[in-house]
């Protein structure tokens, strides 16, 4: 009514109704930033940079930057440390492991304290952890469970194929309801109790909770999963339950609870390496393996995975009953046959015969001795600091920088200096 004026108000008008349209694209803007919570001013400033993060006190009292460098190495040692004293002490391991990762997506996962959310970190760090994981067991498998409302989802197969569980996981992320710890371990525990005697069975629980909505009696379900042999770990994002370390407990798990993000992914990648074997439940299994081939390129024929026509360069042929399959390790559908290749023996063979962990030393300038990396051969002194932290080999006394050492250890597992000792006549 009042719109179709005179013309003396038409300029007020429009200059208010930009600033009106410029006050509502803001308010847009905040409402689309952050899951269902508006961020204020100073935490959009901030939510991507969190400088304060990259503090640390010194010994002054002082604060510092991280060194994010010697950092991540202090931390890879510590792992490494754990490993070599489970090796020297001959510990018997279990080489091919059946693992269900269950991912708790109650209402507790949509939190905040991790930023941008612990659901947000847990899928970022499992998908590192699958990665981790299929790199040091290539002949073990993963499979992933979603706990929300109360219930249990198997969101993939148990199988071999790290990019297709992280592709389920990516598109499953949603949070809703309570979380049921019974559930998801009657549920893991049905799928578990099919595997052959030969594979170990463990579960990992990723839980955000602070508690569980049963249907009925955990305790009897615990009692299932140790007379099945399913080991249960836990990594909690909140707090210590007690109902969890119970579990751990009586399962042979570990329990631990992650105190931050860095924290979390430090505690999730100790399960990547495959833990003891339970002295009651080692026994020695023999196992049948096939070893395919490749097909001949002019060869069409029907995975037996996807069901789709492939020729023969695509797949690998069974050499039992020779059907066609897309990857390795894997399962034949047809016979049964576990089919691998060698690299993948030789890839589990080192968890039971690791590198030795390297000493650190300190070089400093005038000292005699290689100044160089013999891994990368780069230079060992940092000129600023007049010194530079570094690892030596305790057996062929070479030294490595951080990043070889890291190389040497989660990759190649022999030591360049020993080796070529090993080669001279």
């Amino acid at each position: 009514m009042y719109g179709v004026g005179g013309g003396g108000f038409n300029a007020p008008s429009t200059a208010s109704g930009k600033r009106k349209n410029q006050e509502d694209d803001e308010e847009d803007e905040e409402e689309e930033t952050g899951d269902g919570r508006v961020l204020e001013a100073w935490e959009r400033a901030y939510a991507d940079d969190r400088s304060w993060e990259a503090l640390q006190e010194d010994e002054s009292g002082l604060l510092r930057p991280i060194d994010t460098k010697n950092l991540v190495h202090s931390q890879y040692r510590r792992r490494l440390l754990l490993r070599s004293a489970a090796a020297a002490a001959r510990i018997q391991k279990g080489l091919i492991r059946y693992l269900y990762i269950v991912i708790d997506l109650s209402r507790a996962a949509s939190e905040m304290d991790y930023r941008p959310s612990r659901m947000a970190v847990v899928a970022k760090c499992a998908e590192a952890f699958i990665r981790e994981f299929f790199d040091q067991n290539p002949l073990s498998h993963v499979g992933l469970v979603t706990i929300k409302d109360g219930i249990s989802h198997r969101l993939t197969d148990i199988g071999g194929s790290p990019e297709s569980q992280i592709m389920a996981l990516m598109g499953k992320l949603e949070c809703s309801g309570d979380s049921s710890l019974q559930n998801a371990l009657e549920l893991v525990h049905g799928y578990l109790n099919q595997i052959p005697s030969y594979g170990h069975k463990e579960v990992l629980l990723l839980y955000s909770a602070l508690n569980t909505c049963d249907p009925g009696d955990i305790m009897e379900t615990i009692e299932k999963c140790k007379k099945s042999k399913v080991r249960c770990s836990v990594i909690g994002l909140a707090a210590e339950i007690f109902i969890c370390k119970h579990l751990c407990e009586e399962t042979g798990g570990s329990y631990t609870v992650a105190l931050d993000e860095s924290h979390f992914k430090e505690l999730l990648l100790e399960h990547a390496p495959p833990p003891p074997a339970i002295a009651e439940y080692a026994a020695a299994n023999l196992i049948k393996m096939g070893f395919p081939q490749r097909g001949a390129e002019d060869l069409i024929s029907i995975c037996s995975c996807h069901k789709k026509v492939k020729s023969g360069a695509e797949g690998y042929i069974c050499p039992r009953c020779k059907v066609n399959v897309c990857e390795l390790p894997t399962e034949c559908r047809t016979c049964g046959l576990t089919l691998v290749s060698s690299p993948h023996l030789a890839r589990s063979y080192h968890h039971l015969f690791p590198v030795a962990p390297f000493d650190e030393v300190t070089f400093k300038l005038g000292q005699k001795g290689g100044q160089n990396c013999y891994g990368c051969q780069q230079s060992l002194i940092n000129s600023a600091s007049q010194s530079n932290l570094h690892v030596c080999c305790p057996k062929c006394k070479q030294h490595f920088c951080f990043d070889c050492d890291i190389y040497i250890h989660e990759s190649l597992h022999n030591c360049p200096g020993c080796e070529s000792q090993r080669s001279l006549p």
